[in-house]
């Protein structure tokens, strides 16, 4: 338990800000080995053996009630991704359990209160990967994870990388002028591109966005569609217009298109076109066959940037067609001015069993995989076999008659 030293002397306050835990100045832990430092301003609750408990005061209610969400949906989230017992109880909100676990869930929401305070919101979409993030990596701040705000939605609503990976992907795209996401479904390869895309277009950085994907349906076979050119694809492209029209107002979008800001369009349209001036995006770039990536990739023109997601585990493609993706990558490794990004189940923000679904999966083909491998005893073997044959001498064949 939290030991409290009321021998200390009584000179606490409230740090200046949102929150803060009561400290004393210039005070040194009365007890030997517990804390092995001495900072300004040191906690007068000191952490000893588990369990431990830490709290954090909120000079605000208000602020403290938009931390913690409606009916305290946040603080309920934030128990149950971290493992350490959270309570509100008036303007304080209270951590007991392992040191671990109590450190985790204080340094959420201490982060958490700075980035409401600066006017953004957390949502209970952002606590499990949010505690994944700073799990990873012990000194970084939620407010590095969250902080970085591409575009705000009509309905107020910011849009920024969550998680490591993501970060690297975005820092990725500002800094090349071909970036290739790749990764398993959820990781927000595609959201973030569009958003990075509608804030190039907003801010007048492009002329237009282009989007595109290859037409390929996912393992059926829907026959010929009905309609015009333009309705016989939309079902392929819908969720590129579904990510426009949430980062967008839909009359805006509908303006935008009108005049042709926003294209979108099949992969197979872009043969024989310059696109300058554009941000472009190809989607499901693991459907596109090595000669479509070609196609694509020697489209772009002056001032433009492109970005090509994909997640090379879930093509489509017909039995024995290669990836133009997976090719992709062996091929321009090393090219200036291309990169890679690799996402992995830990950038997954979709709900929760998302990721474990993909991890699932992950480990279920890497079995497979092994089962298929031969065992180091049959290559043995079959090394045996083959140098005892070429061992042998060739069979003798009958002498020709020189008088024949």
């Amino acid at each position: 338990m939290g030991q409290v030293f009321p021998t200390l002397p009584r000179t606490c306050e409230l740090l200046p800000g949102r929150a803060s835990e009561y400290v004393v100045e210039h005070a040194t832990c009365p007890v030997p080995g517990l804390c092995d430092r001495t900072l300004p301003s040191h906690s007068l609750t000191c952490m000893s053996d588990t369990p431990s408990t830490r709290s954090l005061h909120f000079e605000s209610t208000d602020l403290l009630n938009r931390l913690a969400g409606p009916h305290s949906a946040v603080l309920r989230e934030l128990e149950m991704h971290s493992g350490a017992r959270v309570s509100l109880r008036g303007s304080e909100v209270h951590f007991a359990g392992e040191p671990a676990a109590v450190d985790l869930a204080y340094r959420f929401v201490s982060d958490a209160a700075q980035l409401v305070e600066e006017g953004l919101e957390v949502h209970v979409a952002d606590v499990a990967h949010s505690l994944r993030g700073l799990r990873a990596d012990p000194q970084r701040s939620l407010v590095d994870l969250l902080d970085q705000v591409i575009l705000v939605t009509p309905r107020r609503r910011p849009i920024a990388p969550k998680t490591a990976g993501q970060r690297s992907y975005i820092a990725a795209i500002r800094r090349h002028d071909l970036t290739f996401g790749i990764g398993p479904a959820g990781t927000g390869k595609t959201y973030l591109a569009m958003a990075m895309a509608t804030a190039a277009l907003v801010q007048h950085k492009v002329k237009r966005i282009i989007l595109t994907r290859p037409a390929v349906e996912a393992g059926e076979r829907l026959g010929f569609l009905p309609g015009d050119l333009a309705e016989k694809v939309n079902p392929y492209l819908r969720p590129l217009y579904d990510a426009l029209n949430d980062m967008l107002d839909y009359e805006k979008v509908q303006q935008l298109r009108s005049e042709n800001q926003i294209e979108v369009a099949p992969l197979a349209f872009m043969r024989g076109r310059t696109l300058s001036d554009a941000f472009v995006i190809l989607d499901e770039a693991q459907n596109a066959t090595t000669d479509q990536m070609k196609m694509f990739l020697t489209r772009l023109g002056h001032g433009s940037k492109a970005v090509v997601t994909g997640d090379v585990t879930q093509t489509d493609l017909p039995r024995g067609a290669r990836s133009g993706l997976a090719q992709a990558e062996t091929i321009l490794r090393n090219v200036q001015g291309v990169s890679f990004c690799h996402l992995t189940d830990v950038d997954v923000v979709r709900h929760p069993l998302v990721q474990r679904i993909v991890v699932a999966y992950e480990r279920y083909e890497s079995e497979q995989l092994t089962a298929k491998m031969p065992s180091a005893d049959n290559h043995t073997a079959k090394a045996v076999v083959e140098t005892e044959s070429t061992s042998k001498p060739p069979p003798s064949t009958p002498e020709a008659d020189p008088e024949n």
